[in-house]
C-alpha cells in the first residue's frame, strides 16, 4: 500500500518547480510638473511607498514608460481628481491632477507591456500597454512616429 501511494505521488513531486522565477519589477520614470518647476523620480514598481520630499504644487505628471494612472497610487494631503492624458508633442502618457497640490508619496506595482511588444500572444491577453494602445496584438504609441 505504501508503494502504491508513493507511485501515485511521484508525478506530482516531479512536476513541482524547484524554484520560482520572477522577473524583476519594471522601473517607473515619473516627472512631476508644477508651473515652471519640475522634479523626477525613478524607482522599481514593487509596491513600496516612496516619499517625494517635494512641496511643488503638481498639476501634471509625465509617465513616458509606465501605465501610472492605473498602476500607481499618488498620495496628497487633499482631495484630488486624476485624469489621463497624452503630451501632444511627445506622445508620452500624462496624469493631470486637479486641483494642483503637492504629491507627498507614490506607490506603483504591477507591469505593463512596452511599445511594439505583444499585448496579445496566441490569443491570450498579456497585459496593459505602458504608453499607448493595443491594436493588431501589439502595443502602439499614442502618436505615430511616421
Amino acid at each position: 500500500m505504501k508503494s502504491l501511494t508513493l507511485l501515485l505521488l511521484l508525478p506530482f513531486t516531479l512536476a513541482t518547480p524547484l524554484q520560482e522565477r520572477a522577473d524583476p519589477p519594471q522601473t517607473v520614470h515619473l516627472t512631476f510638473h508644477g508651473g515652471p518647476a519640475s522634479y523626477s523620480l525613478s524607482f522599481p514598481a514593487d509596491g513600496v511607498i516612496r516619499q517625494t520630499n517635494n512641496n511643488i504644487a503638481v498639476n501634471i505628471i509625465d509617465a513616458p514608460d509606465y501605465n501610472a494612472l492605473t498602476s500607481c497610487t499618488f498620495y496628497t494631503s487633499g482631495e484630488k481628481a486624476l485624469v489621463g492624458g497624452v503630451d501632444p508633442t511627445t506622445g508620452a502618457g500624462q496624469i493631470i491632477i486637479g486641483p494642483p497640490q503637492p504629491v507627498t508619496a507614490v506607490r506603483c506595482e504591477g507591469f505593463c507591456v512596452p511599445t511594439y511588444s505583444d499585448c496579445y500572444r496566441n490569443g491570450q491577453y498579456v497585459g496593459a500597454c505602458c504608453n499607448g494602445f493595443c491594436a493588431a496584438n501589439k502595443c502602439r504609441p499614442w502618436i505615430s512616429p511616421f
